[in-house]
């Protein structure tokens, strides 16, 4: 097996017992594994028999199972681990990338190489793919070992030297960004080493039958702390609550629970913790009163439920709203790398993981890729709705003449997921805003003559209603002059122009930072002359 696995299986014990004549018994169940497929198609347990020609092969009622190891992972004591795995990249860090986006990406790499990916999984959580040139056929190009393991570990395993890339589903904090750069690992929030590849959603899912499909912050608060307890409360069934909830310290707990407590996680004992997406899922699917909360990629047949938040604008998590940040259980999916130690192999992949070539590979691991979406906002859409809420709840003409001029406007295009995001009271987007801009210039190109394209500007709530009107259009401005300084002469066919309407139509509650910043932001509306 060459390179691909430099040393022998170590757990050998299965093998040995096979080779006595063991059967399927109760000492079996020492060497019993579960082989889990990262979208939830596989998940079968047996007894460990051996691992062969990157396959495992497991005994079960249905008799020996051959299960390539590109397709699942291994867990349990008797798993196959392996030393000395060598590799030419090596990329550590978040288990929801490594496991669940990697695989796919790696083989969506390999092809535009005219390569193939031979993905094995090593153990603990590793997957080592070689790219071999001619469709599989030819010399080995490159080869990529994947740890799958914490968000913290990426950067930690940065510090230390012995990962390229690190891949994170949070933002790197401030701290790991000055250890690093003292480090003399560069500027890690720097276009040229922070990579945003993906979003995932936060789902809150129950059961397919339950009546409930909407709840408040406020109400998932009280259910996640125990306060309410009984979906009868909540106008469901009079049954007991079951919170299924993801382990203490995982990536998925502590996202939903700092949005939901903001770091005081209030003491509650769960009725389940499940030990993934995959399994939370599984788990509420099969209890009828059950809740719990899983990424995107994993609903699985569970119901997921639109949140409400704190100012009462529902949100729904579809793609279209992940894709524009606005739902409310909303992360970004990080590559990150140092400066100091970018070779070609890893910049070649980390270009790939940002481009359009990888949106399908993406999306078919069950996340969110970046490209570019678009939707209609005609009278049934759920904003005209808020729109007109908003316009009958001002005092001032003034202000409801600003909300009733978006209305007629709206009405008359489509808008398209890309939307450009600002810090308080500044005309910079921030870090996706590069990335997305340069997507949106690919997307015009290939308008037909005739598009006419708005970059339409909203503020949060902070300051007096026709400033920030201003400040809208200014921003508003901003972006369009950087999309055609950028653009040059490829969106020439393409009609720009820019409104502002400030404060009115919020996206998210003004009352947190977060709120205001997801309210901070220049939409992209666009027509075509019938």
């Amino acid at each position: 097996m060459g390179k691909r696995l430099a040393s022998k299986i170590k757990s050998t014990s299965a093998v040995a017992a096979l080779a006595l004549g063991s059967t399927f018994s109760t000492a079996a169940i020492a060497d019993q594994v579960t082989l889990k497929s990262a979208d939830g198609t596989v998940n079968l347990v047996g007894e460990f028999v051996d691992f062969k020609d990157d396959n495992y092969i497991i005994r079960t009622a249905l008799g020996d199972l051959r299960i390539s190891a590109s397709r699942v992972r291994c867990e349990g004591a008797a798993c196959p681990t392996f030393d000395n795995v060598a590799a030419d990249v090596s990329i550590t860090g978040s288990d929801t990338i490594g496991l669940g986006m990697m695989p796919l990406l790696m083989t969506g790499f390999a092809a535009t190489m005219d390569a193939d990916a031979e993905l094995t999984n090593t153990g603990d959580g590793q997957t080592l793919a070689t790219l071999v040139g001619d469709g599989g056929f030819g010399d080995e190009i490159g080869s990529y070992l994947v740890s799958a393991t914490s968000d913290n570990e990426a950067f930690q395993a940065l510090l230390d030297g012995y990962a390229t890339v690190g891949m994170s589903s949070r933002r790197i904090t401030k701290d790991e960004a000055r250890a690093l750069r003292a480090a003399g690992a560069g500027n890690m929030v720097s276009p040229d080493q922070e990579r945003i590849v993906a979003v995932d959603s936060m789902v809150v899912v129950t059961h397919p039958d339950n009546p409930v499909g909407e709840l408040t912050i406020d109400q998932l608060r009280e259910i996640f702390s125990g306060q309410i307890s009984n979906w009868k409360e909540l106008g469901g069934r009079d049954k007991k609550i079951n919170v299924i909830a993801s382990p203490e310290g995982s990536a998925s707990h502590e996202f939903f629970m700092s949005y939901l407590f903001d770091g005081e996680t209030p003491a509650f004992q769960p009725a389940g913790v499940a030990t993934d997406d995959q399994h939370a899922a599984n788990t509420v699917y099969r209890d009828a009163n059950a809740i719990g909360y899983v990424g995107y990629a994993f609903q699985r047949g569970a119901k997921p439920i639109t949140v409400v938040n704190e100012c009462g604008i529902p949100t729904t998590p579809d793609a279209f709203s992940a894709k524009t940040e606005e739902y409310a259980l909303n992360r970004r999916m990080y590559l990150y790398n140092r400066a100091d130690n970018l070779d070609e192999r890893s910049r070649a992949f980390l270009d790939f993981a940002i481009s359009d070539q990888a949106d399908g590979v993406i999306g078919k691991s069950g996340f969110i890729d970046l490209g570019i979406a678009r939707r209609t906002q005609d009278t049934v859409d759920g904003r005209v709705a808020s729109l007109k809420a908003e316009a009958e709840a001002y005092d001032a003409d003034f202000e409801a003449g600003v909300v009733q001029e978006m209305l007629d406007e709206m009405v008359k295009h489509d808008r398209l997921s890309t939307t450009f995001r600002f810090r308080t009271g500044s005309s910079r987007i921030d870090e996706r805003g590069k990335l997305d801009m340069q997507r949106l210039i690919n997307y015009l190109e290939d308008a037909p003559d005739g598009t006419k394209v708005t970059f339409v500007g909203f503020t949060d709530s902070v300051g007096a209603f026709e400033a920030n009107r201003r400040l809208s259009l200014g921003r508003a401005g901003a972006v369009m002059d950087e999309v055609r300084k950028s653009a040059g002469d490829r969106i020439a066919h393409v009609e720009l122009a820019t409104a502002g309407f400030g404060e009115v139509a919020p996206s998210a509650c003004n009352v947190t930072e977060r709120g205001k910043a997801i309210n901070r932001r220049v939409e992209v509306w666009i027509s075509e002359e019938s």
